[in-house]
């Protein structure tokens, strides 16, 4: 009896211990009948209980931050109410009030998207009142809290171009934010990019200064100006820049670089902009990367080098297979026939020995020997032709100035004669070049630099070249047209004209280019576009050009 006494007091005990631990308990909803309950965190201690540690959670929350970039799906319902990959419902509104904070004056898309605190590049969002990049959108996301610090509520998602209000976490539909993800990311259809030759439209920027699509500056980031007349050169090959207007060209590529340039190309010719120039800085970024650092912000580089390296990189990264062509290939390149005669060792040496050769002549696939120099002939593609300057004169004249020397571009043209020897110092060979085949776009380049042990020097001859009409069956020997009614095409026009001015190591270059719309010629360097007349293009010290054929 006393024991069934004992057992029902030890009961009732314990009934009186668990109520009171279900009153003290803080997450009780009668006890903090202001704090709303909230699922999230519900769901967020049962994965805690059920796996036993904070890791789960913590890879919980990621996939539900990475899981914000929802994007595509439509609404299945019809109520304004869309489901992203997790299943949760984003709200779609219309009337957002604080649309009149966005700022269009600081908004700059052309940096590198990395969100500025946590530098990541997943998943970054662009604040449209202050112009700064955040990650996430999710309650412990840097957008959220900067939502909240800074009370700046709209923001786009860079990579699918949604725009959301934070913190209340709803997308914002509304045509008036077209012109931001224009900007964003410029579009071309097949008819505007047929269109763009003929265009004598100025276009005006945010600031109310104007601009000319395909004339804009570019900013000059640190010694990057032999990018920048690179770039602004090639935009004036048209079937390369058509090209790269349209990105469904090379959406097999997986190359940055070739997604960089596409970008750059679709700014520059962008008529909506917000500002008259562009900055080229995730190119830049793309170059770097790419070339291992060979061609790097803040190291002065030559306009050839970057040319040549940009071409064949290009090439290499658009080409399906290691036979296929290429745009660059079909713009660019052209063949050349070279002979080249070199001393020939072996036989020399029998002679010494006292071998007999009476100069018998020998021809083994495509190389001949004739007392003892051995000829071979052989065909190469090229992209560019690097033309020699005659050296300049060492003493100064009578009047003691030093005369700048002009040559004819005819002159100099004359290496590619197939007459005219060119010497080669290592391997010693004596070598003439033959044209083939001319391409549709002719890049010469004048060899104004020479570099020996001790320093770099710039020969300041001056070429004279006409700015139309440059005929080159006149001076080099050129092959018959291949289809028997085929012309013959070999006149050419300038179309760019790369210069350089000041001393070799601390001189800099800019780029004359023409405008095809009204036939008029630009000047550019870095930033400053100004018009120019013809006449000033000859009269400059050329580097490299680039010729359109008729």
């Amino acid at each position: 009896m006393r024991r069934s006494m004992k057992d029902g007091d030890s009961v009732d005990e314990e009934r009186d211990s668990r109520r009171r631990r279900i009153v003290d308990s803080p997450s009780s909803p009668a006890e903090e009948p202001l704090v709303p309950y909230n699922d999230d965190e519900d769901d967020e201690r049962r994965v805690l209980d059920h796996s036993g540690g904070a890791e789960e959670v913590g890879r919980r929350v990621e996939t539900e931050e990475e899981d914000d970039d929802d994007d595509d799906d439509d609404d299945p319902y019809g109520r304004g109410l869309i489901l992203d990959k997790s299943n949760r419902q984003v709200e779609v509104r219309r009337d957002c009030p604080y649309l009149d904070t966005v700022n269009r004056q600081v908004l700059d898309f052309d940096f590198e998207r990395f969100c500025s605190v946590s530098l990541s590049n997943l998943n970054v969002y662009a604040c449209l009142v202050c112009g700064k990049y955040y990650q996430g959108r999710g309650k412990k996301s840097h957008a959220y809290t900067h939502s909240l610090e800074a009370g700046h509520h709209v923001y786009i998602n860079l990579r699918t171009e949604k725009v959301y209000c934070l913190p209340d976490g709803y997308e914002i539909n509304d045509p008036s934010l077209d012109d931001i993800r224009y900007v964003l990311n410029p579009r071309f259809s097949r008819e505007q990019v047929e269109l763009l030759d003929k265009n004598k439209q100025w276009s005006r920027a945010l600031d109310g200064s104007d601009y000319l699509p395909g004339m804009v500056g570019l900013n000059n980031i640190q010694k990057t100006d032999f990018v920048n007349v690179t770039i602004q050169s090639l935009m004036r090959v048209t079937p390369l820049r058509n090209f790269f207007l349209i990105p469904e060209n090379y959406q097999h590529c997986r190359s940055q670089l070739v997604h960089r340039f596409g970008e750059l190309t679709r700014k520059i010719w962008h008529a909506r902009n917000f500002k008259g120039q562009v900055s080229p800085h995730e190119f830049l970024q793309a170059v770097m990367k790419a070339s291992k650092k060979r061609f790097r912000i803040g190291v002065q580089s030559e306009p050839v080098e970057f040319m040549s390296w940009l071409l064949n990189t290009l090439h290499a990264d658009l080409r399906t297979s290691k036979k296929s062509s290429s745009i660059i290939h079909k713009c660019f390149q052209g063949e050349l026939e070279v002979v080249k005669e070199t001393q020939n060792k072996a036989i020399s040496e029998r002679k010494e020995g006292g071998g007999e050769h009476n100069g018998a002549l020998k021809i083994m696939d495509g190389a001949t020997e004739s007392n003892n120099i051995g000829t071979e002939t052989y065909r190469m593609p090229f992209l560019m032709l690097g033309l020699d300057l005659p050296e300049p004169p060492l003493f100064k004249d009578v009047m003691e100035k030093n005369i700048i020397p002009q040559v004819p571009l005819f002159n100099i043209l004359k290496k590619f004669d197939g007459e005219t020897v060119t010497t080669t110092v290592r391997p010693p060979a004596r070598m003439r070049y033959r044209v083939t085949r001319l391409p549709q776009y002719l890049i010469v380049h004048m060899r104004r630099f020479t570099k020996n042990n001790f320093f770099r020097e710039k020969n300041p001859t001056l070429v004279n070249f006409p700015v139309k009409n440059l005929e080159l069956k006149d001076y080099i020997p050129l092959p018959a047209p291949t289809k028997e009614n085929e012309k013959l095409r070999s006149k050419y026009d300038l179309i760019a004209n790369i210069v350089h001015d000041g001393k070799p190591d601390e001189g800099f270059y800019r780029v004359f280019v023409q405008r095809k719309s009204e036939e008029l010629w630009y000047e550019m360097q870095d930033l400053h576009v100004s018009e120019t007349l013809p006449q000033m293009v000859a009269l400059s010290e050329a580097y490299m050009q680039i010729y359109e054929q008729q």
